[in-house]
């Protein structure tokens, strides 16, 4: 058995949070710490000028980046895993994989960064992209007819939370050979494992709930197929997008509390999605959670939960500035996954980089609002959501 094979068939056998707890730990050589020192070298020693050492210059390999991507590979159930210096590093070097000619496959209701990043490619030439519906059999049909070598998928979505099938993808993928590549930001290892899914890369922006802190901006790829993985590395260390050694350090540390932070996150999001469900000042709210949601049974099926973060499409009579100026605990801010409660309109800011038309293509209107829920009380979150309201009616 390959060592790649044995790292994937042994992280099935323990749960994310002990992987969280103990990866790395006692690891260190020199002096016995428990916690895995930094390591700020730019350059390493060589024993032997004939032979490479492990480590020779960081932008290739980092003993401290190397170990957050053993800890997410294995929480992933990846082989490899390749760490960088943003989520949209990540997006990008997935492109590596096709050429000009071959067809991208992207949802169309994508991250606004990720829709401005495939488009530019696309202009360039780089390859040849395709926005849909992916929760739409018939655009499906008629893109998979068109062979694509590579689809993305990012469910939920960003910021309506559209639910895409991933096991319909993968099955239509392997008819046509494309790679699947699933962005698995929004609900981290603890809450989707796309790859165990049969996706063949997943892709995060480590930046979000996996450091959970709002003080590091990294991404990560985790490859199913080793030799895929070494490919990726390649590309990563070529065009210099590693991640650094003290943004992984604090990344690792943020992530052993992934999966505390995150349920809690999630049973404060889904109390406030309840008593707003409710509220007539409200047009719809966009959650996985919520039995009326079109995803609603999919993310029962290939989710362990529904996330901690939400939309709602308020009443013409909402002023939305008015709601957002008037909140005291959430931030008007982008990002998301940290530990404070952080609120934006889409349409102005996190989606600001799509065309008019691509944003009404996607349904992004101007008086939605998306919430990602921090680790604040959640009674004083509710409180907080209700005093605002009565002020922008």
């Amino acid at each position: 058995m390959s060592e790649d094979k044995e790292l994937v068939e042994q992280s099935s056998l323990v749960q994310p949070e002990t992987v969280c707890a103990t990866a790395s730990v006692g690891e260190d050589n020199n002096h016995g710490a428990i916690s895995l020192p930094i390591y700020m070298a730019v350059n390493y020693a060589w024993d032997n000028p004939r032979e490479k050492p492990l480590h020779d210059y960081s932008r290739r390999t980092n003993p401290s980046r190397d170990a957050l991507e053993r800890m997410l590979a294995e929480l992933e159930g990846a082989a490899k895993g390749v760490v960088v210096s943003s989520g949209m590093a990540a997006l990008n070097l997935v492109l590596n994989l096709v050429k000009p000619g071959d067809l991208v496959v992207a949802p169309h209701d994508c991250y606004g960064g990720t829709h401005r990043l495939y488009t530019a490619r696309h202009k360039q030439g780089h390859c040849d992209m395709v926005f849909v519906d992916q929760t739409d059999p018939a655009a499906l049909d008629a893109v998979f007819a068109r062979s694509p070598k590579m689809v993305i998928i990012e469910t939920p979505s960003n910021p309506l939370l559209r639910v895409t099938d991933i096991a319909d993808i993968v099955s239509r993928a392997r008819k046509c050979g494309a790679l699947v590549v699933a962005d698995n930001t929004f609900l981290s290892p603890i809450l989707q494992q796309p790859l165990n899914l049969g996706c063949d890369i997943v892709i995060h922006s480590t930046t979000k709930y996996i450091n959970g802190h709002s003080d590091v901006v990294g991404g990560a790829v985790l490859v199913r197929d080793a030799e895929l993985g070494e490919e990726l590395q390649w590309w990563a260390n070529c065009t210099g997008v590693t991640g650094a050694a003290f943004d992984a350090f604090l990344t690792m540390r943020g992530a052993r509390s992934l999966s505390a932070r995150l349920l809690q996150q999630q049973s404060s999001a889904g109390a406030l999605v309840e008593r707003l469900a409710s509220d007539n000042r409200v047009k719809q709210i966009f959650y996985p959670g919520l039995t009326s949601h079109k995803g609603h049974d999919i993310a029962k099926r290939q989710q362990k939960g529904f996330g901690a973060l939400f939309s709602a499409e308020f009443a013409d009579d909402v002023d939305v500035y008015e709601l957002l100026e008037n909140l005291k605990i959430f931030t008007i801010a982008e990002s998301l996954g940290g530990f404070e409660s952080l609120v934006c309109l889409p349409a102005s800011m996190t989606h600001a980089g799509m065309a008019p038309e691509a944003r009404k293509t996607a349904g992004l209107g101007d008086n939605l609002v998306r919430f990602a829920i921090g680790l604040e009380h959640v009674d004083d979150l509710l409180e907080d959501i209700s005093q605002a309201l009565e002020k922008a009616v």
